[in-house]
């Protein structure tokens, strides 16, 4: 797939892409990086506001659509607006629901994470094959949660790495679709906001000191990374690292 004169992205001009779970954070910067390279972009989430106030910010043609990835008639109905797709990417997630210490999770917030991540993203891939290109592409956005040993996210732990783990037994039974996901560390996004803003500092400035690259993560750091597997036509299978080496055996 050719550069974008304009971006440093593959360029994806004529491309179908919806991006669920754009109105924020990643899935923005995502819905912001494919719009710069051409594509036909569709945002969703489940408040028109924020969906609204997210294109404004994208800068570039972006269409809106509320949409709720834990209701069926709500997927459906999106799908049906939507129309074809190429390369659909979902960033779904209920948030912090799920992260703390075992011994005080509650199993009603471990079900309200699996509900908003693991089955959201299998009911809405379900509901988009029917509409996916053939040899396109899907992209899960998870966490580097799945693989890092961090007391108190057992929860989150659970739900990306059953997810993660799905991505090589789907992509070859969905080939020549191929499936891939983004597995980003910590990134300075809207979904640590419950924190106060000198305890998310210091969280900040402890996991930069601890990375190799000496840093926290950025959502267009993972947009990047989305951009490269969707535009990609010979990477399936995949779970992409975007943690600045959170996973990483450094001793550090």
């Amino acid at each position: 797939m050719p550069l974008s004169p304009s971006s440093p992205y593959p360029s994806f001009a004529g491309l179908r892409i919806v991006v669920m779970g754009g109105s924020s954070g990643i899935g923005e910067a995502a819905a912001r990086a494919f719009a710069a390279a051409g594509a036909d972009v569709v945002i969703t989430g489940r408040s028109k506001a924020r969906l609204d106030a997210a294109a404004e910010r994208i800068g570039h043609p972006v269409t809106a659509v509320e949409a709720d990835a834990t209701s069926a008639g709500s997927i459906a109905a999106c799908f049906e607006a939507v129309g074809r797709l190429d390369h659909p990417v979902l960033a779904l997630s209920s948030g912090a629901v799920g992260l703390g210490p075992f011994a005080e999770l509650a199993e009603a917030d471990l079900r309200t994470a699996f509900d908003g991540k693991l089955f959201a993203h299998f009911a809405v891939l379900r509901a988009a094959l029917p509409r996916l290109r053939e040899d396109g592409s899907v992209t899960f956005v998870t966490a580097a949660s799945a693989r890092a040993a961090l007391p108190g996210s057992s929860g989150l732990a659970a739900v990306n790495g059953a997810l993660e783990a799905a991505v090589p037994p789907l992509a070859a039974e969905l080939a020549p679709l191929r499936i891939n996901a983004v597995s980003p560390g910590v990134v300075d996004t809207a979904w640590w906001s419950g924190m106060p803003d000198a305890d998310r500092a210091a969280f900040f400035a402890g996991v930069a000191a601890a990375l190799p690259v000496g840093r926290v993560g950025t959502p267009e750091d993972v947009a990047q990374a989305i951009a490269y597997l969707a535009g990609n036509g010979f990477t399936t299978g995949t779970v992409l690292d975007c943690a600045g080496g959170a996973t990483l055996a450094t001793g550090r």
